[in-house]
């Protein structure tokens, strides 16, 4: 049931509809709830705080999951196809050295498990959304702080029968029941290891107690470990054996904390299947976009249709001939001479870090920055997208009143082993556009409903 007194009128893009969502409480009760919600999970600071969540129409919410799930099977097949073995894959992306670990032994489970966690991220475009790149592996951001923001928001909204004026998927949940099926699958005990490191959180559990709490209340056996603690998930009586586990880390932050990656090669050896596999990588690589948006042999009519539609036009960067808008032109001349237009992003990249925005960047720069990328083959250009706006209110620090201001979210639908799982939202609360990420350029998020 809709509540009258909480929807209010939009505007912005169609995409985002007719109709939004008020404050449900003063400014200074969102913010302590919010505050106090967020507290010890790694987080950044955030000044600008959302005062209501994102709103979607049904059509729109429901259109974000069944492409997000039809494009992931795309780049899934695309990375795959990239070369027949793992050798030959690491060969054909020129990873770098240090991602040439921690695979399974057996290959079939490596690619079978491989895009189990996935979170697209997607900015609406004057012609509805468009899909920038995908985020393969357990360690995305997203799933802790989009539960975060629903516990706040189902507090507030709720009526007195616990009626709330949205709809929403929650991401604990859908995760969940990921790993109950898996399990069934596997035939193993739906015992869970959560491995995650405290170095990476500020020296907090909070961040990995509120998942395991989850899921030792809701069907599963679960426990965090630290990679030094994490043999006793298999050195250990069968019956105590954790034979599934969820990899919350990623390779690159922990090589810079010094983090030893050894004991998970040694629990991935002895049959512990971490969740999302290390082949997720090179389904998140920015290069498998590229080859997909150039088109694949095995691609029907109608897989060409849906990738021109929701994805920009991208293109692994090298010195060759390529189509743009039914011409054929030099790639290394047309990225240099159409500078205002492109986006020049590293293969490998998180937290918006390798993204050069050609418009924002003096020529000289971006000219040898292409050049240097043509060289090496592991970046790609693409399309600039002008994201559009959407109206919600927010709350600054030091403000008693909520206001209202457009921005320009990026969303990120996620999906567990194919399930919806909640759809989180990065923005900058000042309006503002440009390369959003919560850690490296001062972002608020938020999570997405749909009335």
């Amino acid at each position: 049931m809709n509540r009258p007194d909480h929807i209010l009128p939009a505007s912005g893009h169609p995409f985002f509809g007719t109709r939004r969502l008020a404050p449900a409480a003063s400014a200074d009760r969102i913010r302590e709830l919010l505050r106090h919600e967020f507290r010890d999970i790694g987080l950044p600071y955030q000044p600008l705080l959302p005062a209501a969540p994102l709103t979607l129409p049904r059509a729109s919410y429901a259109e974000l999951f069944r492409v997000s799930a039809a494009l992931l099977d795309l780049v899934r097949r695309t990375a795959l196809e990239s070369a027949p073995t793992t050798a030959g894959r690491l060969a054909a992306y020129r990873m770098p050295a240090s991602e040439d670990q921690l695979f399974m032994a057996d290959p079939f489970v490596e690619e079978r498990y491989a895009d189990c966690v996935a979170r697209p991220d997607v900015v609406i475009g004057p012609d509805g959304p468009k899909f920038l790149e995908f985020n393969v592996n357990a360690a995305l951001g997203g799933t802790v702080e989009t539960r975060c923001r629903l516990e706040v928001w189902r507090r507030l909204y709720a009526d007195d029968r616990g009626v709330l004026p949205f709809d929403h998927h929650d991401p604990f949940a859908a995760r969940t029941a990921m790993f109950k099926d898996l399990a069934a699958e596997l035939g193993v005990a739906p015992r869970i290891a959560l491995l995650g490191s405290a170095r990476d959180q500020g020296d907090d559990t909070r961040y990995f107690d509120l998942q395991v709490d989850y899921f030792n209340t809701h069907g599963l056996i679960a426990r965090f470990f630290e990679p030094e603690d994490l043999h006793q998930a298999w050195d250990c009586p069968p019956h105590l054996r954790h034979p599934l586990g969820l990899r919350d880390f990623t390779i690159p932050d922990w090589e810079e904390l010094g983090i030893d990656t050894g004991p998970v090669q040694a629990a991935l050896d002895h049959d512990c299947l971490l969740i999302g596999t290390q082949t997720g990588t090179f389904m998140s690589s920015k290069l498998t976009l590229g080859m997909l948006s150039e088109g694949r042999p095995w691609m029907s009519a109608t897989e060409k249709a849906l990738v021109d539609t929701y994805l920009p036009w991208t293109r692994v960067l090298s010195h060759r001939w390529t189509d743009r808008a039914g011409r054929k032109v030099d790639l290394v001349r047309h990225a240099v001479d159409d500078r205002n237009t492109l986006v020049l992003k590293a293969g490998i990249g998180m937290s918006g870090k390798q993204v050069l925005i050609g418009r924002d960047t003096e020529q000289a720069t971006w000219q040898a920055a292409v050049t240097e990328a043509a060289e090496s083959g592991t970046s790609v250009v693409q399309e600039l997208v002008e994201p559009q706006t959407c109206r919600l209110p927010m709350i600054a620090d030091g403000e008693d009143h909520p206001y209202d201001t457009d921005i320009a979210p990026v969303l990120g639908p996620l999906l567990f082993n194919g399930r919806p799982a909640g759809i989180f939202a990065r923005f900058f609360g000042n309006g503002r556009s440009g390369v959003i990420s919560i850690s490296g350029t001062g972002s608020s998020d938020n999570v997405v409903v749909t009335l």
